[in-house]
């Protein structure tokens, strides 16, 4: 949990992005971590791609779907036109979009949740914890 003296403490929930190229294998690797932060209006992906413990992990695994599917994360995040017709939606149902599960090489995990002063700070350790 990350704070700063004083400051106003806000609920936050997080989901950590897997890349599962074999969803019938159930092997993954964390490739990145999205926080939505209702209170201050934040929804942002921070994400990590390990491209030789990916390629050792997964051969054949195609590193540009990953990319891909990552930089789409973040157009979802950003309500960037790039995303579609979910750009346009409200912060919490983006979130929402991004938190369920779907059967591509990128997964969302559980939604996990706690309280931070800086958001952003939290997405950083977040991401140095779970996935670099």
């Amino acid at each position: 949990m990350s704070s700063t003296p004083g400051g106003v403490q806000h609920a936050y929930q997080y989901v950590v992005l897997r890349c599962v190229p074999r969803v019938d294998r159930e092997e993954f690797l964390n490739v990145g971590v999205v926080v939505y932060c209702e209170e201050a209006g934040f929804l942002r992906a921070a994400c990590h791609v390990d491209e030789p413990r990916l390629a050792g992990a997964f051969p054949g695994l195609d590193l540009a779907q990953v990319r891909d599917a990552l930089g789409f994360v973040e157009a979802v995040c950003a309500a960037d036109a790039r995303a579609g017709a979910v750009a346009g939606r409200p912060t919490g149902q983006r979130f929402g979009f991004l938190r369920a599960p779907k059967s591509t090489v990128l997964q969302p995990g559980p939604v996990h949740g706690g309280v931070t002063a800086d958001p952003a700070a939290e997405l950083e350790r977040l991401l140095g914890a779970l996935v670099v």
